[in-house]
């Protein structure tokens, strides 16, 4: 297929959380001259630190659509984003509808495509937690089962897929987030000097809603006798105002999320990551830092290999042996070569 040909092919993209925008970047780079991409931000995410700050900084062009449908529960939420993006695939008449991960964002989009015969191309497709209490675990599933090319990032995650009989249409292409720390190198903009602190994020229910277990894991980390820089997510924000004293952790420093660039600094910087994120754990692993997560699973199941990530969760005072562990070999090249994005854009043009 020739340069004039690739131009005509149409391609919708549906974005709304802060890992779709890091996953989105390359893949546009990528794009540019050689597809027609349109993209619709749902709006999941709406705080300008979680949002406009990354199409500022990664040079994301702005969204061609934007919605306002963040906010509420899970149902409600995609059920607006359904109904909005459905409104704008059948007034633009893409080729193609592009989705990213397993937020409510990714469901959505996948579904108003299915509804209306568009094929989809599911960018992190495989993953499996195998705990469907996850939100994210049911729209991931859901979503590979519903589209018709799936773009894994490893060789576990093809396995997975054809476990449950999608063999058709997948493509081992290593991950789009390789991508991103490859520019950031490139750019010059990763800082080598490393310093004793450990970095921690956490945002998920289970970890913060339930104040007692908020309380617990903060008091724990707070003991550990090591320097503790916690990068509070908004929700996690709120729920901290709403019963506990941040100067009560005194071995705790409580900074406002940063942009993509200087979190992923201050990842580099550190001697650790405590998590409960997914993408953390993979970037953590590409950057060769330490990480602990706080969750009983992982889909990111390559990371155990040789403990550079751990899974605590019963007993929070684990913690502070899994930090002071050695890991094993690591698996250089695991998520792929860092052009992932390139070789995704390379099999669309030709779709």
């Amino acid at each position: 297929m020739d340069l004039n040909q690739q131009k005509k092919i149409k391609v919708c993209a549906v974005i709304g959380a802060r890992p779709q925008f890091i996953k989105h970047a390359p893949v546009e780079l990528a794009a540019r001259g050689r597809l027609k991409l349109h993209t619709i931000h749902t709006g999941q995410h709406y705080d300008y630190r979680m949002s406009q700050i990354f199409f500022d900084e990664l040079g994301i062009a702005p969204p061609d659509t934007m919605l306002q449908t963040g906010g509420g529960h899970h149902g409600e939420m995609t059920a607006r984003m359904l109904t909005e993006i459905e409104k704008t695939l059948l007034d633009i008449h893409p080729d193609l509808m592009l989705v990213y991960g397993d937020t409510n964002s990714t469901l959505a989009g996948a579904l108003a495509a299915a509804k209306i015969n568009i094929p989809i191309i599911h960018i992190e497709a495989g993953l499996r937690s195998y705990n469907r209490t996850m939100p994210e675990e049911i729209n991931r599933v859901l979503t590979d089962h519903l589209s018709s090319y799936l773009f894994a990032p490893t060789d576990t995650a093809v396995e997975n897929l054809k476990k449950e009989g999608i063999a058709d249409g997948v493509h081992r292409c290593g991950d789009v987030m390789c991508d991103m720390i490859r520019i950031a190198k490139e750019r010059k903009i990763l800082m080598d000097a490393p310093r004793d602190y450990i970095y921690m994020t956490l945002h998920r229910p289970y970890n913060t809603d339930d104040l007692s277990r908020l309380d617990l894991i903060l008091s724990t980390l707070s003991s550990i006798g090591r320097e503790v820089r916690f990068y509070v997510h908004p929700r996690t924000a709120a729920r901290i105002r709403e019963g506990l004293d941040p100067s009560h952790y005194k071995g705790i420093q409580f900074f406002d999320p940063l942009s993509y660039f200087d979190n992923l600094n201050a990842m580099n910087q550190s001697s650790a990551i405590i998590t409960d994120s997914g993408g953390i754990q993979k970037e953590a692993y590409i950057l060769r830092k330490k990480c602990i997560t706080l969750r009983s699973e992982t889909e990111w199941t390559e990371t155990l290999e040789g403990g550079w990530n751990q899974l605590i969760w019963d007993d929070l005072k684990q913690i502070k042996a899994a930090l002071e562990s050695t890991p094993g070999s690591y698996l250089s090249g695991l998520y792929g070569n860092g052009h992932a994005a390139e070789e995704i854009v390379k099999k669309m043009s030709t779709l």
